[in-house]
């Protein structure tokens, strides 16, 4: 059997933690190959290597048979190997075209040549159906966007192996439906993919075959058209998972949050309003679920709400008290914890360990300050009690600097934080962005949690499977606008797919 990719018994430590324990991942030219595991189990290590920005501590990597030694990702696009991480490497600054270009740029005496590369990357934006801008600043663009740049820059490149590390995680169903098209497209054309996902569904939509790790170990790969989406999963969490939500019917009492006729606009001159007279109300004990595609107003909301963002007209109210001009820790304080959709920009410090992380909102509270002073041994006690609720992993528990910690276990973080501050609303966007099963059925099962204790919930999410499975009732958001509001239990996601792609609306009282 020819494999373009061969890993053996790579091993990878950090300190207090294996990463990798002696992984082995085989890779046929031209499939698309899923690489399954939870948070921290050890896949974006693996990737990494094969990238060329870790060296293993043991092991070999052969490529076409060959055996290679990898020592920075130059050394990896010389062999072909692309990468599209889970936190994108683009300049915010530069357009769309200086993104795609940057490190493979073409000169002539010292002037940047960019005619031939425009033409070059607007034939493959339409070949594989990218459409992208190239001119386009990589700031204004969504997510969505920024990650078919991504794509665009390996395609550039002719890279013959391609490493997509939850490049799902930030997109919304119709755009995770044209990746899968793309993705299959490349796999035609005879590239091998290697495909870093938690989604058990698209697995089984694409991949061709599975490699799945637990903890750092090899565990098998199997056949994906063989094997269950409920088998997968219990190998990669090592226990029979729920991949439903489990949960009574709400019980609704009186608004906790009230929002009338909210309008924002990003800026003084913008012509339009982000948000155009949005009116609503969360009552207590009910999980509202913001429903819509990625731009169309969820993140503003979040922010006018949390107190990020200042409302240009209309009234925030929480437990009838208007807090519209509020400042950010006032709202905090009166009782809104907010779960935010970037968790290093709106979440985290990234340079601060994570004890002083989960205290981030309640640092100059009598619980953890006298006089003042911080009190190091409370900080560390509320670390070690959540470390251990929350089943936070870290290389070195209450010390580790939040930056070396996965995607999923920042997340974790800053959901014990969020939570436990026992608030009356909780704002939660994409609280499962990028997490494994066994972590999104946890956090499902503490949002339930916080509704059954007659709290509040506003959720905002781009997944459709979170939004029908959670909810209580659900608002469309389109264009700034509320569009449409459903009982999860009569509505069907074609139907909700209908008022996000803004081809239907209803008056919503």
């Amino acid at each position: 059997m020819d494999y373009i990719i061969e890993m053996l018994n790579i091993t990878k430590t950090f300190p207090g933690i294996i990463a990798n324990d002696s992984v082995n991942l085989l890779v046929k030219k031209g499939e698309i190959h899923a690489l399954l595991g939870e948070n921290g189990a050890g896949k974006s290590t693996l990737m990494s290597i094969l990238f060329g920005m870790y060296q293993p501590d043991k092991g070999e990597i052969k490529i076409n048979g060959q055996p290679v030694k990898i020592k920075d990702p130059n050394d990896a696009n010389r062999l072909g190997i692309g990468m599209v991480h889970q936190h994108f490497k683009l300049v915010g600054n530069f357009s769309v075209l200086e993104n795609i270009v940057l490190g493979a740029e073409d000169t002539k005496m010292g002037v940047l040549q960019l005619k031939e590369a425009r033409e070059k990357v607007m034939e493959l934006s339409t070949q594989y159906r990218l459409m992208v801008d190239p001119d386009s600043k990589i700031d204004d663009i969504t997510v969505g966007m920024q990650q078919r740049v991504e794509i665009l820059k390996m395609i550039y490149r002719d890279n013959d192996i391609l490493i997509f590390d939850e490049p799902t995680a930030v997109l919304t169903p119709q755009e995770i439906e044209e990746l899968i098209k793309i993705m299959r497209k490349l796999a035609q054309e005879g590239k091998s993919i290697i495909f870093i996902t938690h989604k058990l569904n698209e697995i089984k939509q694409v991949a061709d075959r599975c490699t799945i790790l637990r903890k750092g170990k090899y565990i098998d790969t199997v056949d994906v058209s063989k094997t269950t989406a409920e088998e997968m999963s219990e190998m990669m969490v090592g226990r029979k998972v729920q991949l439903q939500v489990s949960k009574e019917d709400a019980n609704p009492g009186e608004a906790v949050l009230s929002v009338k006729d909210l309008c924002l606009k990003t800026n003084k001159n913008a012509q339009k309003n982000k948000l155009n007279n949005v009116t609503f109300d969360v009552k207590k004990g009910e999980i509202l679920c913001i429903a819509g595609i990625d731009g169309n107003g969820q993140t503003e909301l979040a922010y006018a709400l949390s107190g990020i963002m200042p409302i240009s007209s209309g009234t925030v109210t929480l437990n009838g008290e208007d807090i519209s001009k509020a400042s950010i820790r006032s709202r905090s304080v009166k009782g809104i914890s907010h779960i935010p959709q970037d968790r290093h920009k709106d979440g985290l410090v990234l340079e601060y360990s994570l004890e002083e992380n989960l205290i981030l909102q309640e640092y100059f509270t009598p619980k953890f300050q006298k006089k003042g002073l911080l009190q190091f041994d409370k900080i560390r006690e509320n670390a070690t009690k959540l470390i251990e609720q929350f089943d936070i992993r870290s290389g070195q528990g209450p010390i580790t600097t939040v930056r070396s910690m996965s995607g999923g276990n920042q997340q974790k973080a800053i959901i014990a934080r969020e939570i436990t501050k026992d608030p009356d609303l909780l704002i939660a966007v994409q609280p499962t962005r990028g997490l494994d099963v066994g972590a999104i059925e946890y956090i499902h099962s503490k949002i339930v949690e916080q509704r059954d204790n007659g709290k509040a919930v506003l959720l905002i999410s781009l997944e459709l499977d979170e939004v029908m499975n959670l909810s209580d009732r659900i608002l469309v958001i389109y264009e700034g606008e509320i569009v449409g509001e459903f009982d999860p239990k009569q509505v069907d996601v074609k139907e909700l797919g209908l008022y996000m792609a803004g081809s239907k609306k209803m008056e919503v009282k």
